[in-house]
């Protein structure tokens, strides 16, 4: 009698009664492709995160090229702000207590040129800070949402008055809401 296992008489018995061989309990090939891909996903993922996290770059002594372009970029220009006058306005309300908002506001512009320019529409910039902040209730100025979007619209309407002049952004220097 030959050395043989309880799993070798039953492929010998399938294979007389002409029936496939049972499959082996891993899946064959198939398994080991997914698994083989896996691997390779794996691999490259944790390559990938390496990479942009620069441990990449440290490991093997490069530079990223970010800090070479900071490193040619010139200096910034200094900014220069134009202050207008303080705005008192009464805001939207729908009771009969009447709320008032005062705000200070800076302007920050490109070049030193730009204040003669700005100087020279600054009826119309009021004017559109005037008409948009009546229209305003306590509740748009709640939050750092509320003063986010006031900052937007007046940088909006500033440059559109002001259509040449490109103001870079507008400062609050007060704001008081009674």
């Amino acid at each position: 009698m030959t050395d043989r296992t309880l799993d070798d008489d039953k492929d010998v018995a399938a294979d007389e009664a002409g029936e496939e061989a049972p499959k082996s309990r891993f899946g064959g090939k198939r398994r080991l492709i997914i698994l083989g891909a896996a691997g390779l996903l794996l691999i490259a993922g944790t390559g990938g995160v390496l990479y942009f996290t620069g441990i990449v770059g440290k490991l093997l002594g490069t530079t990223p090229k970010v800090e070479t372009a900071e490193a040619a970029a010139p200096p910034p220009k200094p900014s220069v702000f134009f202050d207008l006058p303080d705005l008192l306005v009464n805001l939207n309300s729908t009771g009969r207590k009447a709320s008032f908002l005062k705000i200070s506001i800076s302007l920050d512009l490109e070049d030193q040129t730009d204040t003669a320019r700005i100087q020279a529409v600054m009826p119309r910039i009021i004017d559109n800070f005037q008409v948009y902040l009546r229209e305003l209730r306590v509740e748009d100025l709640r939050g750092s949402g509320g003063i986010y979007r006031l900052r937007e619209e007046l940088l909006a309407r500033v440059n559109a008055a002001a259509s040449p002049v490109k103001v870079k952004d507008v400062l609050f220097k007060e704001m008081l809401v009674q």
